[in-house]
């Protein structure tokens, strides 16, 4: 697994002596848990990164030299919990060097990971995109639990985490459960399910080259996997769901609606569906959800092939005729169906404009007075879709905070810079706090000023773009900026002044 580089020597030593110092003060008799917590994060570094493996070495013939009791206790964590045999090899005769210096072995050396298995429950979608799953554990009477993030269509595991109020954290989930109409679905499963979306999740993402992970499964993967030695054989893998002869597919789907007319046209999309379902999950290739819908029309379509204008036309039929079909198969609820047909539906020809740029509750006249709002919030905000990292969100406009990253994923040249938070970067914060403020201002039409002068530009023919900056530009000459931090409080009466005299 590649990550950050190892730390230097300085930045060894000292993890080296915090991890010693850490251990040094566990005391006879420490809580089992915490041994694992504190051995797992020095674990989870040398999995994010393949370089940290030498510090993980030197960390174990300090220990060696150390020979104190904090040496033994960190040497027997790192015996009993590492994967790697030569790392496991390698703090055994540490632990015998400093042993027969007279050290005693931890007296909780036998109770580190002896667990007993108490519940595990799944809280899954119901159309099979992913699962929180949640394995409940008990040191004597003292519960807690691994809780996990898996995506059912890749077998990634994204997120790991110990808790140590699983009850409370149970509660929570069926709570859930009981708010989603339906949509989400909890129960209890046999520890060799949790067993196998463990050890897949953990594996797939040992597999990929640039895992994209949590901080916590950084820190808490190591207890996963020593949960999973304790949980029984994992069940079998479920069998793949053969799709058989695709134009029986095809032919039953069409069967199936009356709203598509049996065409080329429509076979071909169809084909196409069928063809995406066996590419992308080959083991339930006739699987429907929203997610789903989004990655065929956006991602794999216009990648694969480039449609006739009679088939883009009949497309969004045909589609829809197939999540109906598929959700037929799968047994969703009605919410279900009414969800993937609104996918569709706003996948296909954009969701309405009055439910993406007005609140719920926002007074507004129809007419004149919704076509004039509408015009200047969509050009405040013309794209609600953003690309953050390797992340790309679809956003809601009408929360503030969210309409700021819509204006930072207009500018991916800044993301690194931002991300690295260097004070050089002071420019870059400062344009973008601008500019989100003028992109709030044109959303609340407040001052008046602000729109006026942006359709004024428009219409003498700048696009959005060089409106905008025209904005910003004006709005930094009444405003002042200290380092990153920006100051918007000026002279309103001067900025409308300078907005009304802008061509």
């Amino acid at each position: 697994m590649s990550g950050e580089r190892a730390p230097e020597p300085s930045g060894r030593n000292q993890f080296v002596k915090s991890a010693l110092r850490d251990f040094g003060t566990l005391g006879p008799d420490p809580d089992p848990l915490h041994v694992e917590v504190l051995t797992a994060e020095i674990l989870g570094e040398a999995w994010a990164d393949e370089d940290f493996a030498e510090v993980i070495d030197q960390l174990v013939e300090a220990a060696r030299r150390k020979a104190n009791p904090g040496a033994a206790a960190l040497l027997t964590a790192l015996h009993a919990m590492a994967e790697d045999d030569a790392l496991r090899e390698h703090a055994a005769d540490a632990l015998r060097a400093v042993l027969r210096k007279g050290i005693p072995e931890p007296g909780w050396a036998d109770r580190l990971g002896a667990v007993s298995i108490e519940e595990c429950w799944e809280l899954a979608d119901v159309y099979g995109d992913s699962a929180s799953v949640l394995g409940v554990f008990g040191y004597g009477d003292r519960r807690h639990g691994v809780f996990a993030l898996v995506q059912l269509d890749d077998g990634q595991l994204p997120d790991v985490t110990v808790v140590d109020n699983p009850d409370d954290l149970l509660a929570g989930m069926r709570e859930q459960a009981a708010e989603s109409a339906g949509l989400l679905r909890m129960a209890p499963i046999p520890p060799a399910r949790l067993h196998r979306l463990l050890a897949e999740g953990l594996a797939t993402m040992d597999e990929l080259p640039e895992p994209a992970v949590t901080e916590e499964f950084v820190r808490f993967r190591a207890i996963a996997v020593a949960r999973c030695r304790v949980l029984p054989e994992p069940e079998p893998v479920a069998e793949a769901e053969p799709i058989g002869d695709p134009e029986a597919v095809v032919e039953e789907l069409l069967r199936s609606t009356a709203d598509v007319p049996d065409g080329p046209e429509a076979r071909y999309c169809a084909r196409l569906l069928v063809r995406f379902g066996e590419e992308t999950e080959p083991r339930r290739p006739l699987r429907v959800s929203p997610e789903r819908v989004r990655r065929f029309l956006l991602d794999w379509l216009p990648g694969e092939v480039e449609l006739s204008a009679a088939e883009e036309e009949v497309l969004p039929l045909v589609t829809h005729s197939w999540v109906r079909w598929g959700a037929r198969r799968q047994g969703l609820p009605q919410l279900a169906v009414d969800e993937l047909a609104e996918t569709v539906e706003e996948t296909c020809h954009g969701a309405d404009p009055v439910e993406v740029y007005l609140d719920a509750d926002e007074p507004v006249a129809d007419g004149d007075e919704l076509a004039e709002l509408l015009d200047r919030r969509m050009f405040a905000v013309p794209d609600i879709v953003v690309e953050l990292g390797d992340s790309e969100l679809a956003l809601d406009p009408t929360d503030p905070e969210q309409r700021q990253l819509l204006v930072v994923g207009e500018h991916p040249e800044y993301h690194d810079a931002l991300a690295e938070d260097s004070p050089t970067d002071d420019d870059a914060r400062v344009y973008l706090a601008l500019k989100a403020a003028v992109i709030d201002q044109l959303w609340d039409g407040e001052p008046a000023e602000v729109w006026s002068a942006a359709r004024r530009l428009r219409d003498g023919g700048r696009d959005r773009d060089e409106v905008v900056d025209e904005l910003v530009a004006v709005l930094t000459e009444h405003s002042t900026s200290n380092g990153s931090d920006v100051d918007l409080k000026f002279d309103v009466d001067a900025y409308r002044a300078a907005l009304a005299a802008l061509r």
